[in-house]
């Protein structure tokens, strides 16, 4: 359990960091994605999109294994 915990947590980080990127593609624009600014500093949550990418590289891989 704690390794998908783990898990979850680097891949919304990473998601976090490549967020400028993929913008153009307009995936970090669905509701439940989180965007607040606090002390002058813009915070990003991308909730929705992190399970949208999940729920397409499941499908993904549960093809590949057919």
């Amino acid at each position: 359990m704690l390794k998908w915990i783990v898990l979850i947590a680097l891949a919304t980080i990473l998601l976090s960091l490549f967020a400028p990127q993929l913008s153009k593609y307009g995936l970090w624009k669905l509701p439940g994605d989180l965007r607040f600014r606090h002390r002058n500093r813009d915070y990003f949550l991308p909730i929705t999109s992190t399970v949208l990418i999940s729920l397409v590289l499941t499908l993904l891989s549960r093809l590949v294994k057919i």
